[in-house]
């Protein structure tokens, strides 16, 4: 097998109508238009490339699990971020590279990452 990138991720959110506002008009995801009638509330977004699917449903205990975002510039994110009323982190230095965390209103963590230069 040959890995040719990652497809989609999946979190689980307590109230899919909040978390889709937070991820569309906080995050800038982009709401898709073909999930199909799963049984279960949920939504699709695209993400830089990559989609974000959000499953109605308890989220897991806090454990470390995340996933993160890819941002040109991570202190231009922070200010607007933190101008939406969103608590975040200052960016630290991971290696090369940048990083700090968010959280949805479900509790879902979220690294914003900005690479070295």
């Amino acid at each position: 097998m040959r890995p040719l990138a990652i497809h989609h991720v999946s979190v689980n959110v307590v109230d899919v109508e909040a978390a889709t506002r937070f991820y569309v008009e906080v995050l800038g995801a982009v709401p898709r238009a073909d999930r199909p009638a799963l049984g279960f509330g949920g939504a699709w977004l695209d993400v830089g490339g990559q989609q974000l699917h959000l499953l109605e449903g308890a989220t897991p205990a806090s454990l470390g699990q995340h996933f993160a975002i890819l941002v040109a510039d991570l202190d231009a994110a922070v200010v607007e971020l933190r101008a939406k009323g969103v608590e975040v982190g200052d960016p630290v230095a991971i290696g090369a590279a940048r990083q700090t965390f968010v959280q949805d209103p479900s509790g879902n963590v979220i690294e914003l990452h900005a690479r070295p230069g």
